[in-house]
């Protein structure tokens, strides 16, 4: 497979090494922020002290890919099909080294909760969680979503304000209602005039699922 955009990009490591860690969350950053950035988030929604590594795969040019998630997918290409690579190489990275794939939780923000969501319909199996802060699949209106695979009951937390600039709540709901047919444990919470971004009770509900992983 040839190399894409983002194959020559740094993946980000750290919390505790991924060899020794119970979890670990592969938080994928938005458009114009850096892996390092993300992981910031990654660390609001960790128990203090807990045995957690973070993955954080970085984009070129901070973009992965550069128009908007509602485009034609072809027009994001090939930085669409290579961040969906960084995104599951990130997560080999971890069962590779031992942590199981159910307690792996893809996390993401904005361009990132979009790569996120669509690499784990892609990639459907049981994870620990998925959560995406703010995005939604990828694709313009009417794009098939026959994804194959099961979730298993993966809980998803799809958080999102009503009047965000970025992220049209039919493709929230969308989002959500492709996730319910593939068996995944779903809690969507729109937010009232919220803007773009990320609040206190989206940080304590991931916090709640991350520490399920843990239990």
């Amino acid at each position: 497979m040839s190399a894409g955009p983002h194959q020559d990009q740094p993946l980000v490591r750290e919390g505790a090494p991924v060899e020794d860690s119970e979890a670990a969350i592969v938080a994928v950053h938005g458009r114009g922020a850096t892996a390092r950035s993300v992981v910031d988030l990654a660390r609001e929604v960790t128990p203090e002290d807990a045995s957690v590594a973070f993955l954080a795969p970085q984009a070129a040019r901070n973009t992965w890919y550069p128009n908007s998630f509602l485009a034609p997918v072809e027009s994001n290409q090939p930085g669409l099909d290579s961040g969906l690579r960084a995104v599951g190489d990130a997560v080999a990275t971890a069962t590779d080294a031992g942590v199981p794939v159910e307690k792996v939780v893809p996390l993401g923000f904005s361009q990132g909760a979009c790569l996120a969501s669509e690499f784990v319909a892609r990639n459907a199996r049981r994870y620990g969680a998925l959560a995406a802060f703010s995005g939604g699949l990828i694709g313009p209106g009417g794009t098939d979503r026959d994804y194959d695979g099961d979730l298993d009951g993966t809980p998803v937390f799809l958080g999102c304000s009503d009047s965000d600039p970025h992220i049209p709540l039919e493709r929230v709901h969308e989002t959500r209602d492709v996730f319910e047919r593939m068996d995944g444990d779903i809690d969507e919470r729109i937010y009232e005039g919220m803007g773009h971004g990320v609040n206190q009770d989206e940080v304590d509900r991931v916090s709640d699922l991350v520490a399920g992983v843990l239990d």
